[in-house]
């Protein structure tokens, strides 16, 4: 039982806790964030939460990337994940639409989406920018790519201009495929991705 006398205390340390308590991190993201590849362990959102651990944040992070997903699930997805009181989304999907020639407007108006249930229930995004190749055409290309800046400034957004940025085009950071990140190119991922992760907790 509670003396009386510590009582006060007792809920400024409870208000403490709770205004203090864990961060959650949902990653929303298709095989990049998946990790495909290489041991999950080793994706760039769990290297992320090792970082903030390090540093003393106390942070979950749920890896909720899916190989072949496409932005049309995302929304889906989470509502899912809202069961788990998630403080915070990480929304990388794109990458697959493009590859897939998807309409533009179509994958601008499923983002668009993710982050308005996201910004309903108070969580905070942080949107991931993608790029398609050049082969894909000039005005294809130029129009995907202009799809993150735009959801960024419509919702206010804090925008990771390209998630492979240090990655793309260099074999050296990819598996055998040329397109997916190794062990070392998570690494790098989690070198961009950080700073806007803890800047914005």
């Amino acid at each position: 039982m509670i003396k009386l006398a510590f009582f006060p205390l007792f809920i400024l340390l409870c208000l403490n806790s709770v205004a203090f308590g864990a961060h959650k991190i949902v990653f929303i993201g298709d095989s990049l964030t998946e990790g495909y590849g290489i041991e999950q362990k080793y994706s760039y959102p769990q290297l992320v939460e090792q970082k903030l651990k390090k540093e003393g944040v106390s942070v979950e992070v749920i890896n909720g990337g899916v190989s072949g997903s496409t932005s049309a699930s995302g929304l889906s997805r989470l509502k899912w994940f809202l069961k788990s009181k998630p403080t915070h989304v990480f929304l990388a999907l794109g990458a697959n639409d493009g590859l897939r020639g998807l309409k533009v407007s179509e994958t601008q108006k499923n983002l668009a989406k993710i982050i308005e249930m996201a910004q309903e229930k108070k969580i905070k995004v942080i949107l991931a920018g993608m790029k398609m190749p050049p082969n894909y055409g000039k005005e294809y290309t130029a129009d995907f790519k202009k799809i993150f800046p735009a959801l960024a400034k419509k919702y206010d957004l804090p925008l990771v201009p390209l998630l492979i940025e240090k990655t793309a085009g260099r074999k050296e950071y990819n598996i055998q495929d040329g397109i997916h990140p190794n062990q070392k190119g998570h690494e790098l991922i989690a070198q961009t991705v950080y700073p806007y992760i803890k800047k914005n907790l």
